[in-house]
């Protein structure tokens, strides 16, 4: 009884084992490398996978998500000979699995090494300053080299990231201190420039306010100079209609004593007559040329003439 109980017992653990080592269930982004008989056979797919048991086994699983590798920070010479310290990660996938089992010992610390390697040999091209500011020439550089070195590992290098680079504290002291300086003379030119355009903006400013004073000056002696033309302008042409008004009413005038049946030398004595009321006055003094005197003695005869008829009649 005890015996067949061992032997069932036994059974079921040969049975388990075999199971286990036959059926294999692998995640996504994971291969396994299948050896049969020591030597490479297939790869192992996501899912569900049977194996013959002994004869085939699984050597390495590997992963295929794209991974980091954090580099030790290291001490690089430049051009230069200045020493500064880089500290850089770099993101890497297994596109092989094959290769990156056979080809390599351990890929992850090749990468590494192979890293350390490249970056002496680029900063050793670059002088400080030009390291101090080339990151991504310098990732771009490592990249190229450490994917062409990785190539037959079945690794390809995604991306090379510089974090820091440090130079050595003398040097960073003279830079903190060229970079105070930089910024104080920044400062000062800036300052500078401000006070320039102040200037420049104020004078600009008085200058268009005594463009825009001298044109509202002389808009005002134009308009003013306008409105005298314009009141001369109706002042005469008042006076024309004023004369023009005068010499109506004396044609009217001279033609309503025609009507009236008076002659020339009638309306000649009343002119006359009009003329002695107007010398009549103390301030007012005539004038007449030489050739109007004859015919004033002939205006005389005639009003001596009209004062007679005058008095005959009013004997009658």
């Amino acid at each position: 009884m005890n015996s067949t109980l061992i032997i069932a017992v036994v059974v079921v653990i040969v049975v388990v084992v075999l199971v286990a080592m036959t059926v294999k269930v692998v995640p996504q982004q994971r291969v396994g490398v299948v050896e049969r008989l020591g030597k490479f056979h297939r790869l192992l797919t996501p899912g569900l996978n049977i194996l013959i048991p002994i004869i085939e086994q699984v050597r390495i699983y590997h992963d295929l998500r794209i991974q980091q590798a954090n580099v030790p920070p290291q001490m690089v010479i430049t051009k230069d000979n200045v020493q500064v310290q880089i500290d850089n990660i770099i993101f890497y996938q297994v596109v092989g699995p094959e290769q990156a089992t056979y080809g390599i010992l351990d890929y992850v610390s090749g990468v590494r090494n192979i890293t350390t390697a490249t970056l002496r040999q680029i900063i050793g091209k670059m002088e400080l300053d030009e390291t101090l500011s080339g990151r991504e020439k310098i990732s771009a550089e490592m990249r190229v080299a450490l994917d062409e070195a990785t190539e037959k590992w079945g690794v390809r290098i995604e991306r090379v990231e510089v974090v820091d680079i440090k130079p050595p504290m003398d040097i960073q002291e003279a830079m903190d201190k060229q970079m105070k300086a930089e910024r104080s003379k920044r400062a000062i030119v800036l300052e500078a420039e401000a006070a320039k355009q102040d200037m420049i903006l104020r004078a600009e400013g008085d200058k268009q306010s005594k463009i825009l004073k001298a044109e509202g000056e002389r808009e005002a002696r134009i308009r003013q100079a306008e409105g005298i033309r314009q009141a001369t302008e109706l002042e005469a042409l008042g006076q024309a209609k004023a004369i023009h008004s005068v010499a109506e009413a004396e044609k009217a005038r001279i033609e309503l004593l025609k009507e009236a049946g008076l002659d020339e030398n009638v309306l000649a004595y009343k002119s006359f007559e009009s003329l002695n009321e107007i010398a009549k006055g103390a301030a007012n003094k005539v004038f007449l040329p030489t050739g109007a005197m004859d015919t004033l003695a002939s205006m005389g005869a005639i009003g001596e003439v009209f004062k007679g008829k005058n008095s005959k009649e009013g004997a009658k």
